[in-house]
């Protein structure tokens, strides 16, 4: 497979902290990959760091092919690479329906859908993703009167629709019922059948659900990196990440 995320020597500091320490790490098409670590381990910072919300101290971001080190989020955003963040990020009032039509690929200004009748490509696409975020029962219904999970499942459903190259998830699951997080993990799977996806996530019940591949990150640098059953078996891994119990 193509290489899609190459990131090379990525240092980046805040007040005087080093916070990624000349990180390397890479991504291919069509992967799914859990970045694991302990608290302050640099996760999210990377993932603020390929969207440009943070500009490197250092080192380089390439991106299908091409250099984006410094980017706005906004130009990151308009090739390809889209986050997820703990808090879901919608429109209140709008219809779980409107939500995902206002996120579809390409230029949509937020309440054009006013004065704009939708195609019928459109609303089939639309119709797909909401069957995909098992959210099509309540397709007319406001976004402010969903559940937490359907929130969380809603927001993915709209990086869905943006079409997305490469999906960035931190903690999707945070404070999801035992079966929210199954049924999360689920549709993460689902989605990384035809989409790129990094996930953060703390809870090993859903990294073993999910993960094939995995990368722990210690101090800013990469610690470990490869399957699943055989990074948890590594004794450094388990000294520093949270305990030996944690991975049992």
């Amino acid at each position: 497979m193509a290489t899609l995320l190459e990131i090379k020597g990525l240092t980046t500091k805040v007040s005087g902290y080093t916070i990624l320490n000349n990180l390397d790490f890479s991504m291919e098409e069509n992967e799914l990959r859990v970045l694991l670590g302990p608290n302050g381990a640099g996760k999210t910072t990377l993932i603020s760091m390929i969207t440009g919300q943070y500009k490197p101290h250092s080192g380089t971001i390439h991106f299908a092919g091409r250099d984006i080190t410094g980017w706005a989020p906004d130009e990151i955003f308009k090739v390809g690479i889209s986050r997820k963040f703990q808090v879901p990020n919608m429109y209140e009032t709008l219809s779980v329906f409107d939500n995902v039509m206002v996120s579809l690929q390409g230029p949509r200004k937020v309440f054009a859908y006013l004065w704009t009748r939708v195609k019928p490509a459109e609303a089939e696409r639309i119709w797909e993703i909401l069957e995909l975020i098992g959210l099509e029962g309540k397709a007319n219904d406001p976004a402010d009167t969903l559940s937490h999970g359907e929130r969380q499942w809603l927001e993915l459903g709209m990086l869905v629709a943006s079409n997305p190259k490469l999906l960035l998830l931190d903690e999707p699951t945070t404070g999801m019922t035992d079966e929210g997080k199954h049924r999360t993990a689920e549709l993460i799977r689902r989605i990384a059948q035809s989409h790129t996806v990094l996930l953060v996530e703390h809870d090993m019940h859903v990294v073993r659900q999910i993960a094939e591949k995995v990368t722990v990150l210690h101090q800013g640098q990469r610690l470990a990196e490869g399957p699943l059953a055989e990074v948890v078996q590594d004794e450094t891994v388990r000294a520093v990440y949270l305990g030996k119990g944690k991975f049992s």
